[in-house]
């Protein structure tokens, strides 16, 4: 990974993943009362347990779809979907990217209310609610595509 890259990445923790996706839940407070939530999977599926239990929702189903590796995106393949319009139902994801993924929701749920933690400015506009927004060159790093480990004290890497 070059330093351009690493300068465009944005970690989130499980704690900062958490409070975002609580503060999503304050936002789609006034937007219900919901039927149920479809969590796209699987980075949907995380925030969407936040967001059932912030509004104490039983009704989760997923939305099985594949469109990344872990640090690209690939060819969409769409492996599961929700019947019905979406009247009533929460679409939650992790992230709104370039908005490929957004708009083939869209088109399977198109009355439901798309919500996603972040938001880049080229799928931004197909979302309802989002939290926080990221330049769309930042690759977000999320808690689950990290590992702690060990660094070497600053004053070796400074010369």
């Amino acid at each position: 990974m070059s330093s351009d890259q690493q300068q465009k990445t944005f970690p989130v923790s499980w704690e900062q993943l958490h409070r975002d996706a609580k503060a999503l839940a304050w936002r789609l407070v006034a937007e219900g009362p919901w039927q149920g939530i479809a969590a796209i999977t699987r980075g949907g599926l995380v925030p969407a347990a936040v967001v059932a239990r912030e509004l104490d929702l039983r009704l989760i189903d997923t939305l099985c779809i594949a469109s990344y590796d872990d640090r690209s995106q690939g060819e969409m393949r769409i492996i599961k979907d929700v019947p019905g319009d979406g009247d009533g139902w929460l679409i939650i994801d992790d992230l709104v990217d370039t908005g490929r993924t957004a708009q083939a929701v869209r088109e399977m749920m198109p009355k439901a209310h798309f919500a996603t933690v972040y938001a880049k400015p080229a799928g931004r506009p197909l979302v309802d609610s989002f939290i926080t927004e990221v330049s769309q060159d930042t690759w977000i790093l999320f808690p689950w595509d990290m590992e702690l480990q060990s660094v070497p004290p600053i004053i070796h890497t400074s010369r």
